[in-house]
């Protein structure tokens, strides 16, 4: 999802946008204190003393789910990592397998939500690792064909199990009705923010 997707401070004047924090820098934790649940609720409660009359509402939300991403990037015994992967990265090779045929970096920038320059340096990386091979087009030079090759396919058939299988265990947290309405929220924030950035885009 673009960074830009949702203003910080959730849009209610310039003042707010200045004092949002989008919880995307995971080492600085402050400490817990009140019985406070998580390390968001502290830096809300911090805010909400400098700036009493502003709605921090917003930063409950986004800052929280910005510090679970970087707590789960993070991990050092989650499968993706042990195999030398980043999510990135995953997500690149698990498009060209899911997919099941090969795609132009434009496609697999569109696939994986990504830029054009991000998938040129992630092919470059996985090209070294001969995890995917690239082939010109025979029309068009300036066009590649991207595809994974047997190790590539190998990889990500081993890995998606076990990343699966350790995000289940991430989730156990919650309870399995908890975890489908969070599902549940999470689609519908993500589908109206695709939908609006798409509006713009237009």
């Amino acid at each position: 999802m673009p960074s830009g997707a949702v203003r910080e401070g959730g849009g209610r004047g310039p003042q707010a946008r200045g004092a949002a924090w989008d919880g995307s820098e995971p080492e600085p934790s402050p400490g817990r204190s009140g019985g406070e649940a998580d390390t968001v609720a502290a830096v809300v409660r911090q805010w909400r003393a400098v700036h009493p009359g502003l709605d921090t509402g917003p930063m409950e939300v986004i800052g929280r789910i910005n510090r679970c991403a970087a707590l789960l990037q993070q991990a050092e015994d989650a499968p993706l990592r042990r195999a030398g992967l980043s999510r990135p990265e995953f997500d690149l090779l698990g498009a060209l397998r899911r997919t099941g045929h090969e795609l132009t970096p434009g496609e697999l920038a569109r696939e994986t939500f990504s830029s054009g320059a991000a998938v040129t340096k992630r092919l470059k990386q996985l090209t070294e690792r001969e995890l995917v091979e690239r082939r010109g087009d025979t029309r068009d030079r300036r066009v590649a064909h991207v595809r994974l090759t047997g190790t590539g396919r190998d990889l990500v058939d081993g890995v998606l199990p076990e990343q699966l299988a350790y995000e289940t265990a991430v989730l156990s947290v919650l309870a399995p009705e908890g975890q489908g309405e969070l599902a549940a929220l999470l689609a519908d924030l993500l589908g109206r923010l695709e939908g609006r950035m798409g509006a713009l885009r237009a």
